[in-house]
């Protein structure tokens, strides 16, 4: 009976627990069924609110709709239904290990953060390039209500306050923290190195100043540290902020103005028993000193970035000590001397850039012993001055395939480099002014290469370019300053720059160039022996950007063809046989800003469409026979004219006085026209003419008459300054103010009809080297004021009317040629053989006469006899007042003699010593002999 009852009670108990299983189990189903959202619905709303501030113009949160906002796009949710992430960033701010797929399409809008505070359990939170400028007060208040966070990226929101200071930071579970390309301008505040688990942190682009703290030596967990492009200006590095980093892997610095050297930091971080860093990026700074032999300790460095800087030496030997060594940029420092035999033992780089310095030496097969895995290579020197030689044996068979070789200024030749004949994968390959000399062995052509970059300028290579040449889409051909020769070869469509100038090719240019090179920008073919007419299919070289065919044989009339070339901002067809008229579709080039046309046979006016090219720097015309008057509307719609060159055409009428807006303007050149009139007041206003040039800048090229000859100027025309308005029919006087014109470096205006007296403020043209006045109508001497033209070194002012002495103080002892005085009939002394009337006596009014000489004379005499007169009375105050004082004195007297007294027992004593021990050092000599 108990059994049984028993029996019954068990049996109870199961049917009791399985109907509750089986209650718990409807009730699990029945709520799937009837519930169909899964997420919180405050934190929907808060996600929805936040929606309201965004402008989704390309629907990437169109699947934000309905209850279930955990299988909204961007957002994922845990088991709970809690928002845990939220990652809207664009693809160029994305998280490093964001999985989702987000499209390529930005949010636009503007939003606050007054929504974040209800999503309390989000652990991941990525808005990168969502406009947070609304938030910009609060926003780090907002963020450290979310306790439970772990990853923040805010890159690029707009955000331009860092708070100093944090009463308490919520954020101590934080891994990751990027605040990148914000507008943060001051220094890093100390809250941060609270956050002892921090193990990523990038503020890449903001404007950070102040010191690097020394509080990131207590983030030991940090892996990641992007502090680049930020200005830290006078920073240094050390073992107190980073150099006791021992877990850091990545370390980016660059572009930043950080200072000093690197030396105790590499120290710092050498002294971890396991260093790991693998990244080292300290690129554009203001580093110096020598490389130090710790980086050599850094064993799992794999990049090492210190390019732009201004490192010394030579690079230190341990630098073999780097196994994992893949990638090695030294580029663009002061770096000197040989390169170390060591860097051939680094079997894993394979990008080896060590460009832009001045090393010197020898480079063997030893350098690139063990190099296996090298791919880039650069050693392009800082100078054309060749001071490195290769010097490998003809069958040397390199360890490696480069894809990549840049030998600027390094002695390769005088043989072209067999070493490349087993690299066949080779994409870019520049060799030039490495002194090879002869032609291009066949074989280098059958390597069957398909190029992004050919560059073999600056050689003495000869024989024929072949057709053959595989390039990839928008790839370069530089084969200029060789000796090459043959017509010009057909080349391949992918070609977008080629430049072939200063050769010996002859022949026309292809009829459909235009067809056959659709992607060319940039086609140079200057200084060959080129002729024919241009070809029509110009024109359908939409990308075009650079023609330069000057110093050719071109004939014909220049094709009007240029209305579909918008971007061409460099024409120079110069020294060619063009003829005809100048065309008028140039006037369509916005982009304009060097046209050079000179030394052909042009004829006609100057097209007005040009007036449209308002962006023109240069324009030369000169020597032609374009005719009528200058426009006006040079002056009046090309403010951005730096350079006007319209010497030696047919020119007619006044200097239009409008060319006195061109406030930039520092090269005039009207010479050998036939204008008329003035010189305008106004030209000495033009403040081109006084302004300093800081940077260097390109201008183009032109031919100028300065020091009585014609030079060619190029890329230093910035530098020069010019007015030339030589041989036309100007009249009137010199316009007054001329020393305004402070930077002028050649003023001519010779062979005119100009009339009164050289300006007196012509002397202050301190810069002023030539100045030609010949052959005109000027009268009066002189100006004396000349003399202080410390620079000048041509003055031409034969044919005037002048009178009087010529100077000679200062550079007008230099002018010894008579050729420089001869045709003024009132002049005289040296160097012309006409004597002035008196030269012991001349008159006062001419400059350095003698009379001048003689009331100098005067002066000495006058000077001598004071200077006689004043001695006396100062010898007697001297003697009377110290003698006349001892005499009267007695206590002065007895004190005066006891100290000579005392002085001459001083020196007796003095003498008498060293006499008796030269005595006994002599006698000690006469004895060991």
């Amino acid at each position: 009976m108990a059994d049984a009852r028993a029996s019954i009670w068990c049996f109870s108990i199961i049917i009791i627990l399985s109907s509750e299983f089986v209650y718990l189990e409807t009730v699990k189903l029945g709520s799937c069924q009837t519930q169909d959202f899964s997420c919180i619905a405050t934190e929907r709303k808060a996600l929805l609110n936040f929606k309201e501030g965004l402008t989704d113009t390309w629907g990437r949160l169109s699947s934000w709709r309905g209850k279930d906002c955990c299988s909204w796009a961007s957002v994922v949710c845990s088991e709970l239904g809690h928002v845990t992430k939220l990652k809207l960033s664009s693809p160029y701010w994305s998280d490093p290990d964001d999985a989702l797929e987000v499209t390529s399409y930005p949010l636009g809008g503007k939003n606050d953060l007054r929504w974040l505070s209800t999503l309390s359990h989000l652990k991941h939170l990525n808005l990168g390039n969502v406009d947070l400028s609304m938030a910009n007060t609060y926003w780090f208040q907002a963020v450290n209500m979310l306790p439970s966070l772990e990853e923040l990226y805010l890159p690029a929101c707009g955000l331009s306050i860092l708070l100093r200071s944090l009463p308490l930071a919520n954020l101590s579970s934080l891994s990751v923290l990027d605040l990148s390309s914000n507008g943060f301008s001051s220094s890093i505040p100390s809250w941060l190195f609270n956050m002892s688990g921090l193990e990523y942190l990038d503020l890449n682009s903001n404007d950070l100043r102040g010191g690097i703290p020394d509080g990131f030596a207590r983030m030991d967990s940090l892996r990641y540290l992007d502090l680049s492009k930020n200005s830290f200006t006078g920073a240094k590095l050390s073992t107190r902020n980073l150099g006791s980093l021992c877990n850091l892997q990545v370390l980016d610095l660059s572009i930043n103005d950080i200072v000093g050297d690197i030396g105790e930091f590499t120290s710092g971080l050498s002294r971890c028993n396991n260093c790991s860093l693998e990244s080292l990026h300290l690129g554009y700074n203001q580093l110096g000193g020598f490389l130090p032999d710790s980086l050599g300790s850094l064993r799992n460095l794999k990049n090492l970035r210190l390019d732009k800087n201004n490192f010394l030496g030579s690079i230190p030997e341990s630098i073999s000590n780097l196994s994992s060594l893949q990638s090695l940029d030294l580029s663009e420092n002061g770096m000197k001397g040989t390169i170390a035999r060591s860097l051939g033992q680094l079997s894993s780089l394979v990008s080896l850039d060590i460009k832009d310095n001045q090393w010197e030496g020898v480079i063997t097969e030893a350098h690139f012993s063990n190099l296996t895995s090298l791919k880039e290579l650069s050693i392009a020197q800082i100078s054309m001055n060749i001071t490195l030689r290769f010097n490998v044996t003809p069958n040397w068979i390199p360890p490696f395939k480069l894809r990549y070789t840049d030998l600027k200024s390094c002695l390769v030749g005088p043989e072209f480099p067999a070493w490349l004949r087993n690299q066949n994968e080779l994409q870019r390959i520049a060799i030039w002014n490495a002194g090879i000399k002869g032609s291009i062995p066949e074989w280098f052509w059958k390597l069957d290469l398909v190029l992004d970059v050919l560059d073999f300028r600056f050689n003495q290579l000869t024989g024929t370019v072949p057709n053959s040449l595989k390039f990839t889409p928008l790839a370069t051909l530089y084969l200029d300053y060789n000796n090459l020769t043959g017509p010009l070869p057909v080349l391949s469509s992918n070609l977008s720059a080629v430049s072939l100038d200063h050769n010996m090719f002859f022949g026309q240019i292809s009829h459909d160039i235009g067809e056959k090179m659709p992607m060319l920008t940039d086609l140079h073919l200057s200084y060959n022996s080129l002729n024919g007419s241009l070809p029509s299919s110009i024109r359908y070289l939409n990308s075009l950007t650079t023609f330069v065919i000057s110093d050719n044989q071109f004939t014909g009339k220049i094709p009007d063809i240029w209305n579909n070339t918008p971007y061409l901002y460099l024409i120079d067809m110069s020294n060619n046989r063009f003829s005809g008229n100048i065309p008028d579709s140039l006037g369509s080039l916005a982009a304009l800003k060097i046209l050079r046309l000179s030394r052909n046979n042009l004829s006609g006016e100057i097209p007005p469409t040009l007036q449209k090219c308002t962006t023109i720097e240069n324009l030369d015309l000169g020597d032609n026979r374009l005719s009528g008057d200058i426009p006006a509307w040079i002056g009046e719609n090309i403010p951005s004219l730096l350079v006007l060159n319209l010497q030696s055409n047919l020119f007619t009428g006044d200097i239009p006085r409008q060319l006195c807006n061109l406030s930039l303007l520092h090269i005039l050149d009207l010479e050998e026209n036939s204008l008329t009139g003035s010189i305008p007041r106004c030209i000495v206003k033009m403040r081109g003419f006084s302004t300093i040039i800081k940077n260097m800048r390109y201008e183009g090229q032109v031919w100028l008459v300065a020091k009585g000859t014609d030079l060619f100027y190029d890329a230093d025309l910035f530098l020069v300054n010019s007015i030339n308005l030589a041989s036309n029919n100007l009249s009137g006087v010199l316009p007054e103010g001329l020393e305004n014109l402070s930077r002028l470096g050649t003023l001519n205006l010779s062979m005119n009809h100009l009339t009164g007296k050289i300006p007196p403020g012509i002397g202050r043209l301190q810069w002023l080297e030539t100045l030609d006045l010949s052959r005109n109508q000027l009268s009066g001497m002189i100006e004396p004021s000349m003399v202080s033209m410390t620079s000048l070194n041509h003055l031409n002012l034969s044919f005037n009317n002048l009178s009087g002495k010529i100077p000679t103080a200062n550079q007008f002892q230099t002018f010894t040629d008579p050729s420089i005085y001869e045709g003024n009939n009132g002049l005289c002394g040296q160097p012309l053989p006409t004597k002035c009337k008196d030269d012991d006596a001349e008159s006062p009014n001419s400059p350095g006469s003698g009379n001048q000489a003689n009331e100098d004379e005067d002066g000495d005499d006058h000077q001598m006899l004071w200077f006689y007169l004043s001695m006396g009375p100062g010898i007697a105050v001297g003697f009377w007042g110290v003698c006349g004082t001892l005499i009267v004195k007695k206590s002065w007297r007895r004190v005066y003699f006891q100290f000579v007294d005392d002085m001459k027992e001083r020196l007796m004593t003095f003498v008498s010593l060293k006499l008796a021990r030269l005595r006994r050092s002599m006698n000690k000599k006469e004895t060991q002999a």
